[in-house]
C-alpha cells in the first residue's frame, strides 16, 4: 500500500471513529466530570429533606389506618409501603423512594426523598462499568480513543504536523499526568 493510500485511510478512519466515538466521548466526560465532584454534591441522586410539623388535630395515639393516610397527606404521598416503629416514641414510614420518620412525642418529622438525577445516574452506571457486560464496550471504546490520538499524530504534515509544532503539544499533554504521578510517588 503506498504512502498516500495510507494517509487516505488514516485521515477517513480518524474521522469516521472520531464521529461514532463522539456521543460516548460527551457521556464520559459528563459522567467524569459529576464524579470528580463526589464530595460536592450526589452526581446519582437528589435527596429533598424537610422538616414536618404534625398538626394537634392528627391523633398520633395510634396507627390506624386514618391516622396513616393523614401523616401520608401531610408529606404528599398516596399511601406507605410499610411502616415500623423503629424506637419508642418513634414512626417511621416508608415510600417508594421516601422515608418520613416522625417522633411522636415532639410531633416533628423528618421526611426524605430519593430520586434518580436523570442522565447522570445512567450515565455514571456506564462509566463505572456496572452496567453486565459493558466493560468489553469501555475496552473497545478506550482501544478506538488510542487509535483516534494516534491517528491524529499523523494528519497534518510540515510545520503544524508531528515533526512540527505538533511534538510540543503532545509532550505538554503528557506533563499533567506525569507531574500528578510525580507528586503521588513523591509524596508517599
Amino acid at each position: 500500500m503506498s504512502g498516500v493510500n495510507l494517509r487516505r485511510w488514516n485521515i477517513v478512519l480518524h474521522r469516521d471513529i472520531g464521529y461514532f466515538l463522539s456521543g460516548l466521548v460527551v457521556i464520559y466526560s459528563l459522567s467524569g466530570i459529576a464524579l470528580n465532584h463526589v464530595d460536592d454534591w450526589n452526581p446519582d441522586f437528589i435527596i429533598t429533606k424537610r422538616s414536618v410539623t404534625i398538626p394537634e388535630g392528627i391523633d398520633l395515639d395510634g396507627t390506624g389506618s386514618e391516622t396513616l393516610a393523614q401523616l401520608n397527606a401531610l408529606v404528599n404521598e398516596p399511601r406507605q409501603t410499610v411502616h415500623d416503629t423503629p424506637a419508642p416514641g418513634h414512626l417511621k414510614l416508608y415510600y417508594d423512594n421516601a422515608t418520613f420518620h416522625i417522633d411522636l412525642r415532639a410531633r416533628t418529622g423528618q421526611y426524605e426523598r430519593i430520586e434518580r438525577r436523570p442522565v447522570f445516574y445512567e450515565s455514571n452506571l456506564l462509566h463505572r462499568n456496572t452496567v453486565r457486560g459493558w466493560k468489553w464496550i469501555s475496552d473497545i471504546f478506550g482501544v478506538l480513543l488510542i487509535f483516534l490520538s494516534v491517528s491524529g499524530w499523523f494528519m497534518l504534515k510540515g510545520a503544524n504536523g508531528l515533526s512540527g509544532r505538533g511534538k510540543w503539544f503532545i509532550a505538554a499533554g503528557m506533563l499533567p499526568p506525569a507531574a500528578a504521578m510525580f507528586l503521588f510517588y513523591a509524596l508517599q
